[in-house]
């Protein structure tokens, strides 16, 4: 367990690689994320190794089936109809076939899971809805984890998809909720944690996470943090993205995020949410093998991989394959036959 925060175990918190929590505080997370580099990421090394098998790195593939036209103001987002400047146009719901095609050339490249991202702020009950469950079948009929992310559910939705087959439901925070307001207007954070019981309740898995380098403060990552790993169970899967600063959106100017700063957060997220799947996502094409790698040895165990994520590029899956490799992770080559 961490201790009894005092002057002097604030600075250096206590750490035990078997203690599952879920009443952490801001203080308590923000101390263990400021710890001095190198001790964060030993101790978070050995809580990884504590609760997960080090060489079992997550491989997801994303693919946006309805871009654009999003009526959410989400700052960072070029998908929202509110950033027009962003230039993403309008697209509408691909068919099935098309997704299916997509999701099996996804596997034959080495994916595990295929995540598809719709730009509504609510699915509506009807055809395309109903084509949403036809996908996660297909997805999930080809032997891979299926997640998707469509925005709010109410919870007869998040039952639909539970019955379809679906493993996971993403719906990130994005960070925490005193500088939430800053970053939407049009979404309330309480908005987005029923989204994420509804999901709960229907016994779908749970993918969240944040956003990095928004113009939030260390505190407002610990928050986030804290409102992810009080809930019980933690979930299984939580992303860290670093700003894409997408010329157009609110957020374009903001300054690159320091890959020491992912490192610092894959970490403390490792610590206070020992079991879940830290993925490392969106900006990780800036990094370099080496910064990644510190990433995984902190205790990020899931990337997106394929050559895009929804609207902007993401590393080369050929890359991602010779990366793993040299780690000693062995990746399937690339089979066309499965896709055609």
């Amino acid at each position: 367990m961490i201790e009894t925060m005092t002057e002097t175990s604030a600075a250096r918190p206590v750490l035990a690689t078997s203690a599952i929590r879920h009443d952490w505080t801001v203080p308590e997370i923000q101390a263990i994320h400021d710890l001095p580099l190198l001790d964060l990421v030993y101790r978070a090394a050995e809580v990884h190794r504590a609760h997960n098998d080090p060489a079992d790195i997550q491989r997801a593939s994303l693919l946006s089936i309805k871009t654009g036209g999003c009526p959410e103001d989400c700052a960072y987002c070029p998908q929202s109809a509110h950033h027009k400047e962003a230039g993403v146009p309008r697209e509408r719901l691909m068919p099935v076939d098309a997704v299916l095609k997509e999701a099996a050339a996804a596997k034959a490249s080495g994916a595990h899971r295929f995540c598809m991202g719709a730009a509504w702020r609510q699915p509506k009950d009807g055809p395309e809805f109903d084509a949403v469950l036809a996908m996660v079948r297909g997805v999930r009929n080809l032997g891979m984890e299926a997640c998707v992310t469509l925005g709010m559910l109410n919870p007869s939705q998040a039952a639909r998809l539970a019955e379809a087959g679906l493993t996971s439901y993403n719906h990130n925070l994005d960070t925490g909720p005193e500088f939430y307001g800053d970053i939407i207007s049009t979404r309330t954070y309480e908005d987005r944690l029923t989204t994420l019981q509804n999901v709960r309740d229907a016994g779908i898995g749970v993918c969240c996470g944040g956003i990095v380098g928004m113009g939030e403060g260390v505190t407002d990552r610990a928050s986030m943090l804290q409102v992810l790993a009080n809930h019980a169970p933690h979930p299984e899967s939580v992303p860290i993205n670093a700003l894409v600063a997408v010329a157009g959106t609110p957020l374009a100017e903001r300054p690159a995020v320091d890959p020491l700063d992912l490192v610092r957060m894959c970490a403390t997220a490792r610590i206070v949410m020992p079991r879940a799947r830290v993925r490392l996502s969106a900006g990780r094409k800036d990094l370099t093998r080496e910064a990644q790698i510190l990433c995984f040895l902190a205790g990020a165990n899931s990337i997106f991989y394929g050559e895009r994520l929804l609207t902007t590029e993401n590393n080369e899956t050929d890359a991602d394959a010779e990366l793993l490799r040299d780690l000693g992770i062995t990746v399937p080559g690339l089979t066309l036959a499965a896709a055609e």
